[in-house]
């Protein structure tokens, strides 16, 4: 695997623009690299979703529509 050592401060539409300017392939490595790792999500995180997926399936009329929703937004 290829290695880089980086010691810099650098903006964020810094790192945007040198990604822009990899190949293909190296987008997908970079993107694989970032979205493959294991994250752990917290046990209250996953009681809270199945919490609120047991809400929603006991009552679905509290539900909203996301398309209604996002043009107030």
């Amino acid at each position: 695997m290829e290695t880089i050592k980086l010691n810099i401060n650098i903006e964020f539409n810094q790192l945007l623009e040198a990604v822009k300017q990899l190949s293909p392939r190296e987008r997908l490595k970079i993107n694989d690299a970032i979205w493959n790792q294991e994250t752990e999500i917290p046990i209250e995180h996953q009681k809270l979703v199945l919490s609120r997926i047991s809400k929603s399936s006991k009552n679905p009329e509290r539900l909203l529509d996301w398309d209604e929703v996002s043009k107030n937004l």
